[in-house]
This record gives structure tokens, sequence and C-alpha cells, in this order.
């Protein structure tokens, strides 16, 4: 029989569980003198063979490469032949579908070896997030988030080679297993921000943990967006329209800003509980008090510092640009508006606070050119200056502070109508409350005197 040995060829267990029957040549022999009292004693014996041999297949048979289905068609004919021997020898009941498992099985091999593949995408997806998620590479995306896209541009590829069963199973288990991650990574997050991050706000794997996710979302949103892109023209034209991954990205866009945003949150915090010690640069012409706002200072600069290690060699340049400005801001604009609150400066204080502001201006020299950067080579836009001031608006205005305590008071109302002031920070919504800044500020320097008062008269009619 050609269908029974093409089956016997494929499926060697069937051939040695008969052949491992002693009496069965001579059963065999027997057949052929006796058919009906063979077909009598061997009906229920075949049956229970056929039974028996369904779950095996699913080791061995079923393909573990979906390039290799198409084969599987032969193997399928086969069955199918062979079971119709069976019917015509009774071995098996020619109307009870129930004894046609074996091709009934073969006949879903597709949908067994998709879905035996998605488990297996799941199972693989699920150890990757179990695994310690901040083992980070040279190319600044963790372990679990590249072995995912890696499982993922794996299946999609097998998608490619697949009939559309197949490939519709794949490609909902390559949207499960980015569904996992989203659903894992808040999480994850929200059990280190209640745990070592708020127990330590201001340490280094605080900080390295937050961004390693902020990045690795980041990456994840920009691989999604493009896999439709990548392989859509190479689906199976049943699934070509409806293959999407677009609708993801910017979940997961969204939520690497979100993290990174409560980075730059809590870095601001470290930096605000830093500045606070300094007791608004108040009295600094006394030893004691200059000591403690230097000290601020200094530890203003070392989070600056330790947050630039961290951050430069990880963010993309301009997310690097973006996120180290707006730090810096929260620094100068603090610093700016508490010593423009002062009242009744001694000379010597106003040289002291000239002094603090030049010494935090020189330790973060380093760390201000470092925003000049624009791409990975470490190529910089020309006019130092220009850049920095759009990227952080109170720089230019803490630096004219530093002038200013250091400025007669004629060349400061001339500044102020001239509109040079404006032009360092103080924009044109902000001229109300700077004319009261501008104005307390002067009376802090400067005693009374009918000088101080035309001053002060000038510059409150100053029209912009």
């Amino acid at each position: 029989m050609v269908a029974c040995e093409g089956f016997s060829m494929t499926i060697e267990g069937f051939e040695f569980f008969l052949s491992s029957d002693e009496n069965f040549a001579l059963k065999k022999n027997s057949f052929y003198n006796n058919r009906r009292a063979y077909i009598s004693n061997y009906a229920c014996f075949i049956r229970k063979l056929l039974v028996s041999l369904v779950p095996v297949p699913s080791y061995w048979v079923v393909p573990d490469d979906a390039s290799k289905l198409a084969d599987f068609q032969k193997i399928i004919k086969c069955t199918s032949e062979f079971e119709i021997v069976l019917k015509e020898m009774m071995f098996i009941s020619a109307s009870d579908n129930k004894d046609e498992r074996l091709s009934n099985f073969a006949e879903n091999v597709e949908v067994h070896f998709a879905s035996r593949k998605k488990t297996e995408i799941l199972a693989k997806a699920r150890n990757f997030l179990l695994q310690c998620d901040f083992a980070v590479l040279r190319c600044v995306v963790s372990e679990a988030a590249s072995q995912l896209m890696a499982l993922v541009h794996r299946t999609l590829q097998d998608v490619c080679l697949s009939s559309v069963k197949v490939a519709l199973e794949f490609y909902h288990a390559t949207r499960d297993a980015i569904l996992l991650y989203e659903a894992v990574i808040p999480v994850k997050v929200s059990l280190m921000k209640g745990g070592c991050i708020e127990r330590n706000k201001g340490s280094s794997m605080a900080l390295t943990r937050l961004l390693s996710h902020s990045q690795r979302l980041s990456y994840l949103s920009q691989e999604i967006l493009g896999l439709a892109f990548e392989y859509r023209s190479e689906f199976p034209s049943a699934i070509r329209e409806h293959a999407v991954f677009l609708d993801m990205a910017p979940r997961f866009h969204l939520m690497a800003e979100q993290v990174l945003q409560r980075q730059i949150q809590l870095v601001i915090f470290n930096l605000k509980e830093a500045i606070d010690g300094a007791d608004g640069f108040q009295n600094t012409h006394q030893i004691q008090k200059f000591e403690s706002a230097k000290f601020s200072i200094d530890q203003v600069v070392f989070i600056l510092e330790k947050v630039h290690i961290i951050w430069e060699p990880v963010l993309p340049p301009s997310t690097y640009k973006r996120s180290m400005s707006m730090v810096l801001e929260s620094v100068f604009s603090r610093m700016t508006k508490d010593i423009l609150l002062l009242d009744d400066l001694a000379a010597e204080e106003t040289l002291q606070l000239q002094r603090l502001i030049h010494l935090m201006l020189e330790s973060l020299s380093s760390l201000l050119e470092s925003l000049i950067v624009v791409d990975q080579k470490g190529t910089s836009q020309e006019g130092f200056a220009h850049p920095l001031d759009d990227l952080i608006p109170s720089l230019h205005k803490t630096r004219k502070v530093a002038d200013l305590l250091d400025m007669p008071l004629k060349s400061i109302t001339t500044a102020w109508e001239s509109g040079e002031l404006i032009s360092c920070g103080f924009t044109l919504s902000e001229v109300c409350h700077s004319y009261l800044q501008m104005e307390d500020f002067i009376k802090a320097i400067f005693a009374d005197s009918p000088l101080r008062k035309e001053c002060l008269w000038r510059i409150e009619s100053a029209n912009f």
C-alpha cells in the first residue's frame, strides 16, 4: 500500500510500533488467508493505535520552522490516503469522524504549529521581562528590550514565509509580546519609585534605572514604528492591510517621555533641596553664611555633574540638551530669584554674592559646553553664547545679575532704559514684575538719596 508506506516513512514511530509486535508477521499472513477474522480481531487494536499516535506527532512531526510547512502537504495527503485504505479494510469506521483523528491532526498542522510557536514567543517574552532588566548594552538599550525586539523580528520573518492562518497567529503573537512589555514596565517603574528611588533619591542607581526605562521605551517606540513598513510588502496578501503596529508606537513614546520627565523632576527636587541650604543667599558677608551658601553651590554642582555623567553618554543629543537645559534653568532661575529678593545689602555682601555666582558659572563651564553638542560625533553649533541663552533663558540673566552687583546706579538705570536688561531674560510679559524686582534690588544695594529716587523714577517711567 503506497499510502501506508508513505505515512510510515514520515512517522517512523508507527512502523516501529507495528514491527515491535512479535506476532505481526504471523497475523499479516493470517490476514490474507482469512480477511474477515483478521479484521474482527485487529480492528479494535488499530483504533487504539491511531488514538495513541495523535499526541505523538505534536512533538516531532509538527515542523519547528515556518519554511517547512509547505513540505507538510505531502504528509497530509499520505495520511488521508492511509485512512482511506484503513476504512476499505474496515479497520476503522467509514462514518465515524472520531476515527479520522490522524488526518484531522495532519490537516490542522498549521494551527498546531502556530499555537505552539505563539506559546513559545510569549514564554520567551515573559522570561525576558522576568530577568534583570537593568543590564545596559553599549547601545544603551536593555538586554530585555533588545531580546524582545529580536524575537519580534524573527517572528515577523516567519510571518512572511507562512500561510494566512499561521501568519495571522504570528502577527497577533508579536503584538501580544509587545503589549506584555507595555504592561510590565509601569509596574517595574512603580515598584522602583516606591522602593530604592524614594529612599535614596539622589543615588546614581536610581537615576540610571529610571533613565534606562525611558531609553528602552523610546527605543521600542522607534522600532515598533518601523515594523509594518519593514515587513508589510512580504506579508501574505490577506493580512497585509490589517497588520499594523502604528497604534502602539505613540503609547511607548508617551511612556518614555513620562519616565524621563519623572527623572527630570527628581533631579530638580534634589537641586531645590541643595539650594534651600543657602537660606536665600542672605548675609553672605558673614563667613559662616558665605560658607553655607558655598557648600550649597558645591552640592548643586556635584548633583549636576553626576547627572551629566549619567545622561550624556546615554541620551540622544537632542534629548540630553533639552533635559539638561531644564534642570539648569531651574537652578539659575532659582538663584537669580533669591538674589533679586534680597534687601539692604552691604557692600561686601554684593561682592560675595558676585563671587558665588562666578564660582558656580566657572564650576559648570564644562557642563555648559556639553550642551552645544549637536550630534554623536561632538560637532558644535557656531555661536556659543546665543544657543545657550536660548536653551537656558535664566543663564544670561544670572550673568547680568552678577554684573549688576558691581555696577554704578546710573549704569543700571541706563541698561534698564535701553532694554538691555529685558534682553537678558526679563521678557515683555515680566516687565511689571521685573520693575518691582529692579526697584527692590536697587533699594537693597544703594542707600536712599536724590540720585536713587531719580533713577527709580526713570526705571518706572521707561516705556518698552
